[in-house]
């Protein structure tokens, strides 16, 4: 199955659409041979604004310049249902400066209700429980913003309001709609309402409160991945409180600590962040 177009674009084009900005979705309708991306893959293209890509360079380039030429000859007062779709193939090659050398075929639709209706399903990689919004919980969250998985994130910090570093009601406000905040009084308890399959980070503020929740995770058994922030002496703390509590030697192996790709160092909020979703990223493949 060819990439399909993000989930972040689809709730933009939504959003253009509700608010009557002209624009058309061009996408990738077919590829022969090297091509920079999929079948399926799409960009918003309006008079002031690029969001997506089809892959950059020259192509890109041009496609840009079709789309923003196409809604001038509209003219301002025309209807998306009135403008026409349309597909232009492209040599890939010398002649566009890319080395690719393939065939691509570009389709341009007008954004209206038709093209919203027949927007490529997009199925998330993962889910993500995440477990602490500290400066590396929120950071994780900023590399997850553009990635086509979903997040539940918890914190009890709204429960300690005197706690410092929490997320502003701004950050909050602007959470992309696959984010959602949760703010709970017993953060371990929320474990059993994820679901099966998920990918649970555990970063909080306070060391008892990642053992409850990581404690929850293993007795619950089924997660993909059970990961906790820490070093290695925290790791060989929390499996021997953990096996003090009955949890069995199958249940403490599915225990991942410390988090992130191996040979990435540094303590820097971003690099663990990014780190740690590539991590996941490469545990589920497209």
């Amino acid at each position: 199955m060819s990439t399909p177009a993000s989930r972040q674009l689809l709730d933009t084009a939504q959003r253009w659409l509700a608010h009557g900005v002209r624009a058309w979705v061009v996408s990738v309708a077919d590829t022969k041979g090297s091509a920079p991306r999929d079948a399926g893959t799409c960009m918003l293209v309006s008079a002031h604004e690029v969001l997506g890509t089809i892959g950059g360079g020259h192509l890109e380039w041009q496609a840009i310049g079709l789309a923003r030429h196409a809604l001038a000859e509209a003219g301002a007062c025309a209807s998306p249902t009135a403008m026409q779709a349309w597909l232009k193939t492209v040599p890939l090659g010398p002649a566009l400066g890319q080395c690719c050398g393939g065939v691509v075929t570009l389709r341009f639709e007008p954004l209206n209700g038709a093209a919203l209706q027949a927007w490529p399903s997009v199925a998330p990689r993962f889910h993500v429980e995440l477990h602490g919004a500290g400066h590396v919980g929120q950071a994780i969250v900023q590399v997850l913003r553009d990635i086509d998985c979903t997040v539940r994130w918890i914190d009890m910090r709204d429960v300690e309001d005197d706690w410092p570093g929490r997320p502003d009601e701004q950050a909050l406000a602007s959470l992309p709609a696959h984010i959602t905040w949760l703010p709970s009084e017993a953060p371990e308890a929320e474990v059993a309402d994820a679901p099966a399959r998920a990918c649970h980070l555990v970063l909080t503020h306070r060391h008892d409160l990642d053992l409850r929740i990581i404690e929850a995770v293993l007795r619950r058994g089924d997660a993909a991945f059970a990961g906790l922030i820490g070093s290695q002496s925290k790791r060989a703390r929390f499996l021997h409180r953990l096996a003090d509590k009955g949890l069995s030697e199958a249940q403490l192996a599915a225990m991942v600590c410390p988090i992130g790709m191996p040979g990435i160092t540094g303590k820097a909020p971003m690099v663990i962040a990014v780190s740690v979703v590539a991590q996941l990223l490469q545990m589920h493949p497209v």
